[in-house]
């Protein structure tokens, strides 16, 4: 299984997928800095300012808007095994095949982690850089923000488990790139336009990651132009649970369902 992750890791490492993922990871975390060097309450509509913790803590939650890399990274780690042919080569490596595709979860489960690192350590020197120089003092602790960015950080991690499910699921890997570009964008914020089944939202991801990083504007601002009441994200602890849940469930989707089919 250790030889497994290495190679698995080295498929990642030795690709221009590292280096995308690691120049998308590093521009999030730049526009992080560069939104509050303009500061929030500049934008339009207008946010709370920095000096303020819900200002403070909406502008580090835009980091999850960011999800889709990572998850493209999972996907691309199935996906691109059928697209390119090398899947039978793996195959024949690893002929237990529930270990190559444990090794895939652990190498790029590290991956995105990474990722999210990544993205919150640039965000956090351009939140507390952009603070000094405006001459604004943070609405949130130095241990708060660093907190709120782990959390982040550790939900990059999920996505990338949910890309690699929709790899196995789909095989395609344009197909499946649509796909969970559409879901992520699209599909659920749709969802809280829907009254009475706007209600899952919370549930879901993408609910899920703003109950975790306190970003509830998109929430907020699809209630104020439809008229109605914004959806009840759940508390952090129990959004982190429900993507712990995500989690587990693309993990087992990513390894049973390969099983079940031929792999050309």
């Amino acid at each position: 299984m250790i030889a497994l992750i290495a190679a698995e890791w080295r498929r990642l490492t030795t690709t221009r997928l590292w280096l995308w993922g690691l120049l998308a990871a590093l521009g999030s975390g730049a526009l992080t800095g560069l939104l509050a060097l303009v500061g929030p309450e500049n934008f339009t509509p207008p946010m709370p300012g920095l000096h303020t913790p819900e200002g403070a803590t909406a502008l580090l939650g835009l980091l999850g808007f960011t999800a889709f890399v990572p998850a493209l990274l999972g996907t691309a780690a199935v996906a691109g095994e059928y697209r390119h042919g090398t899947v039978s080569t793996t195959a024949l490596f690893a002929p237990r095949r529930w270990t190559w595709l444990v090794a895939k979860l652990a190498a790029y489960t590290a991956g995105g982690l990474g990722y999210g690192a990544v993205a919150a350590a640039v965000a956090a020197v351009g939140l507390f850089g952009a603070a000094a120089l405006n001459g604004v003092e943070l609405g949130l602790p130095a241990g708060v923000v660093l907190a709120l960015l782990a959390r982040i950080a550790a939900t990059m991690a999920v996505y990338t488990l949910l890309g690699v499910a929709m790899g196995a699921l789909l095989r395609n890997q344009v197909t499946a790139l649509v796909v969970v570009g559409a879901y992520l964008y699209l599909a659920e914020t749709l969802l809280m336009l829907i009254p009475g089944v706007k209600e899952l939202y919370p549930f879901l991801p993408g609910g899920a990651t703003s109950a975790l990083t306190g970003f509830t504007q998109l929430a907020d601002a699809i209630a104020e132009q439809t008229g109605g009441t914004a959806v009840a994200l759940l508390s952090a602890p129990a959004g982190g649970l429900v993507l712990l849940g995500y989690a587990l469930v693309a993990s087992a989707i990513a390894v049973m369902v390969p099983l079940r089919r031929d792999i050309t």
